[in-house]
């Protein structure tokens, strides 16, 4: 591949940065919420009713207006600073209409199930394939409209993806590299890169589940839902040494470790693969916080969504396979190390795609395909 210098675009997004006194080295801002007390679920949330058949779109990899498919090499990673809020009602807390979101909830679980057939797995659980779609320095949830102010990211799904987009601007847009033309969302993480060339991943599974002892009140996102996991500061791996979820898929498995003992050594029958999975409860009120990660929390030890975030919501996880097996040495993100990773989802769903699968899968505890069918 190669590689461009700086254009007047990111020349322009740098200056617009020192104006406003920010200095964004570690790229995404990070660091977690903090669930409340356990305590049963609510049925605050959205949705609309009515099947739903999608086809498969063609996935190729062409970059997105303005963007480059060749992402320079990362810089060394250096300390971080508190990025800009995103715009918001108040203080980077982005509010839903309360009123419309109790209606749409109301009108989502009156809604019949699609009867179970067949025998299908008893996991409550659907999918969408992707390809990459485009790379730029863009985050339109930590840097919303700051173009090039952020580290290198790949991007999937949403082709329109950049610092300007929106969830109206999503929905607006047609083109997909998921299989799936209902789901306009958009999903990106850090850049990778092997001694300073871009490794893209082969194909994305991006699933659908829940991981609740209950899963049956769980309801769709509301539309414009955005959220954050992971964390692009960290460079290090944590005392328990969990940090570092990479993997080898495939016949043989991981038969060593780099160099740097950082990532795994595939047999040359398997590949590196990457899981990270969002949380799973909602607080029913907000699409976004200002550290995008409060609105949002984990099931507690019950299996139940906390008191503080009371709304079941489809619990995302990405699955990504890189072309990497016997040789991964070398191998950084854009915004550092292996431990840095993290992973950025804006949910731009077509309402009625969604909850249809929601309903029909989740909600009844079973596995559907990328279409939503059993």
């Amino acid at each position: 591949m190669t590689y461009l210098r700086p254009t007047p675009r990111h020349r322009h997004a740098l200056t617009a940065l020192l104006v406003l006194g920010l200095a964004f080295t570690g790229g995404c801002k990070e660091s977690p919420g903090t669930p409340g007390a356990s305590g049963p679920s609510s049925d605050t949330g959205i949705g609309s009713s009515g099947p739903a058949t999608p086809t498969t779109a063609t996935a190729t990899t062409p970059s997105a207006p303005g963007t480059s498919t060749s992402p320079p090499a990362p810089a060394k990673p250096g300390p971080s600073s508190t990025s800009a809020a995103p715009p918001t009602t108040s203080g980077g807390w982005i509010t839903v209409d309360a009123a419309a979101q109790a209606a749409a909830t109301k009108a989502f679980f009156a809604r019949k199930p699609k009867p179970v057939t067949g025998n299908p797995v008893k996991v409550a659980e659907f999918n969408v394939g992707c390809t990459v779609s485009h790379h730029n320095s863009d985050d339109p949830i930590v840097l919303p409209k700051l173009v090039g102010a952020s580290h290198n990211h790949t991007f999937w799904g949403n082709r329109s993806t950049d610092a300007t987009s929106t969830a109206e601007s999503l929905r607006a847009s047609k083109a997909t590299t998921c299989n799936s033309p209902d789901d306009q969302s958009a999903y990106w993480v850090p850049t990778m890169y092997q001694n300073g060339k871009v490794v893209d991943p082969t194909e994305v599974t991006v699933y659908y589940g829940s991981r609740l002892k209950d899963p049956s009140r769980t309801q769709p996102f509301p539309f414009g839902l955005r959220m954050i996991t992971g964390n692009a500061k960290n460079q290090v791996d944590t005392p328990d040494k969990q940090g570092n979820h990479f993997w080898c898929a495939g016949i043989g498995g991981e038969i060593g470790r780099s160099a740097d003992k950082t990532f795994p050594v595939c047999a040359k029958t398997a590949h590196v693969v990457r899981q990270i999975t969002f949380p799973d409860c909602w607080d029913g009120k907000h699409l976004d916080s200002p550290d995008h990660k409060a609105h949002m929390a984990n099931g507690d030890h019950t299996g139940a969504c906390p008191k503080s975030h009371p709304v079941p919501v489809p619990s995302v996880s990405f699955v990504i396979s890189y072309p990497l097996s016997a040789n991964t040495n070398g191998i950084t993100l854009a915004s550092g190390t292996s431990f840095s990773m993290h992973a950025d989802f804006f949910n731009a769903w077509k309402d009625e795609a969604l909850a249809a699968r929601v309903r029909n899968c989740l909600d009844q505890k079973v596995k559907c395909n990328s279409a939503g069918n059993f």
